[in-house]
Formats: C-alpha cells, structure tokens, sequence
C-alpha cells in the first residue's frame, strides 16, 4: 500500500500529468467496453462518466481533515472544509474505482436481461 500510495503521488503532482493519466485509463476501460461488450463509443463513454461523477462524491470525503490551525482560517470560510482535500490522487483514484465498477456493471447487463 505504501508502494501504490507514493506511486499515487508521484503521478499526481502535476494536474497535466494527473489528466494524462486520467485519460489514458477511460480510454482503455472505454476500449474494453467497446471491444469486449459491443457497446458504441459514444455509449460506453456515456455509461462511464455517470458511473465516474457518482464514485467521484462517494471518494471525496475519504481522507479529509479539517483545518485545525486558527492562523491558517479564513474568516467565513466553513469549519469542516478540507485543509488539504488531494483533488488530483483523489481523480484517479475515483477513475480506478469507477472503471472496476464500470466493468462489472457491463458484465452483469447480459444476466438481467436488458
């Protein structure tokens, strides 16, 4: 874990690099999709980006803290907001997850019939 989690960072420390990333695995998960299911570009695309922006607001809380030093908060800004929220691991970690979901969506499509 210690491994993936410095790979993570290392990947995730520049956002052009973060897309790159990002971009290279929706086009595999989207091929697979395509290839192996024989669904439309368009349509695996479609699929994948619903089940990516769902994952994304189940990710996002996941490792938050509050911040806690009073020199650091902004007057009005809400006590509970992140202090360091990690948009970028949290990207590709939402894409990993949402291509695990994704394929196992599409497998079980032909066992209910639809």
């Amino acid at each position: 874990m210690i491994r993936v989690n410095a790979f993570l960072k290392a990947v995730a420390r520049s956002t052009p690099r973060t897309l790159g990333v990002v971009l290279v695995l929706v086009a595999a998960f989207v091929a697979v999709a395509v290839l192996q299911f024989r669904l439309t570009v368009f349509g695996a695309s479609a699929l994948y980006f619903v089940v990516w922006w769902t994952l994304l607001f189940a990710i996002l809380p996941i490792r938050n803290q509050a911040e806690t030093d009073p020199a650091r908060v902004v007057p009005g800004q809400d006590p509970g907001a992140p202090a360091a929220p990690r948009l970028r691991e949290k990207a590709i970690w939402t894409t990993l997850a949402a291509g695990a979901a994704f394929l196992v969506a599409l497998a079980a499509f032909p066992l209910t019939g639809l």
